[in-house]
């Protein structure tokens, strides 16, 4: 079992959704990078569950910094962060326990751990674990920012109704960055945004739940992070992604639109902009050879619709090997991915760290320009 990430830094996360306390370890920090806590709780924030359409499991996500901590900065030892649980209602799930839940990693994770695993709310699979992904997240998110590298996640499509797509604009498409990265529901059109709501809302009058597509954007990375084959910044971006419970899919510039391309209309020219070499369109996301090649960088993800939902369901009840429905009870989201395009920035960021670091070594992380030697 693998619950660690990264080469030049890494990220471990720990706990179960019912347990004591969430968690995660960060390694490969810099001495004297800042830990801003004002910060990581407003990241926490935007990922806390809010209203009719989020779970009416409220928790207060104060971090408890452990280790590798020292008058607000990294002393470049391990830094791990401590959430506690302090709002689970493990009884919601007793009179379910044997029956398997559709769309959850109940049978999956028991023939893995041969009934060792803590299922209740998931345990360790259980969306919870995002919580420490973002805390550790806003430090790579911070540090990021001061080298002018943004990223920004809009819900770009949820519920069947499609969001404002982002401008070609540099100037325009920054404010909205800007204007994401403060926003509770994170639309570019809050007609639509409302739109969004409604319908989830409706689905969560029928007991029934609704996915969609989360696309981020990448402001400012240089060109030449990355490399070809198994490093790329694809792969390292995806498998990231793919970490976020519920992501079933992930592309990145046209994606699958792709396939209904002309190579005439597919590539991106190169062009030459105020001195710098740039490409007149930006079909394929910001990276070539898996390599970033300085335009912004556009991925999406498929987020599945939550799959704990209020409607009757054929399952199996694994103890008495017999068929079985089920009806769930306890809390749970309609919805997730205004609280997930959060985690999706937050494991973006961890992932360029992690880039940065193998391109430019430990020394990027320092002062507020790239550092190259």
């Amino acid at each position: 079992m693998s619950d660690t990430y990264g080469a030049s830094v890494t990220l471990t996360v720990f706990g179960e959704s019912h347990g004591p306390a969430v968690g995660a370890t960060v390694t490969g920090l810099a001495p004297g990078v800042p830990i801003d806590l004002d910060f990581m709780r407003a990241q926490l924030d935007l990922r806390r569950a809010k209203g009719r359409i989020s779970t009416a499991r409220a928790e207060a996500d104060e971090v408890r910094v452990v280790s590798g901590m020292y008058r607000g900065a990294a002393t470049g030892t391990a830094l791990t962060l401590l959430i506690e649980n302090t709002n689970v209602r493990s009884g919601d799930y007793a009179k379910t326990a044997t029956l398997l839940r559709p769309g959850h990693a109940d049978y999956t994770a028991y023939m893995k751990y041969g009934g060792h695993q803590d299922a209740r709310g998931g345990g360790h699979f259980s969306g919870r674990l995002t919580a420490p992904v973002v805390a550790a997240g806003s430090i790579f998110t911070r540090l990021l920012r001061e080298k002018g590298v943004v990223i920004a996640t809009h819900l770009a499509r949820c519920a069947g109704v499609d969001d404002a797509p982002f401008s070609d604009d540099p100037a325009e498409r920054a404010a909205q960055a800007d204007l994401l990265n403060r926003a509770d529901f994170a639309v570019l059109d809050e007609a639509r945004g409302r739109e969004m709501t409604r319908a989830i809302e409706a689905a969560a009058a029928r007991g029934d739940s609704v996915g969609g597509v989360l696309e981020t954007v990448l402001l400012g990375l240089p060109a030449g992070l990355g490399e070809p084959f198994f490093g790329s910044v694809e792969s390292t971006l995806a498998a990231l992604f793919f970490s976020i419970p519920a992501v079933k899919g992930v592309e990145f510039g046209l994606g699958f639109g792709f396939a209904d391309r002309f190579g005439s209309t597919a590539n991106d020219p190169f062009c030459m902009e105020n001195g710098r070499v740039v490409t007149a369109t930006n079909h394929n996301g910001g990276i070539n050879g898996g390599i970033t090649n300085g335009m912004p960088v556009v991925v999406r993800t498929v987020v599945k619709p939550t799959p704990s939902i209020y409607i009757k369901q054929q399952t199996v009840d694994f103890t008495a090997r017999q068929n079985a429905e089920l009806q769930i009870n306890g809390r749970h989201d309609p919805c997730i991915l205004h609280r997930a395009r959060v985690v999706q920035d937050s494991l973006a960021a961890f992932g360029v760290a992690d880039l940065c670091g193998q391109h430019f070594g430990v020394r990027w992380q320092e002062g507020t320009a790239w550092n190259m030697d």
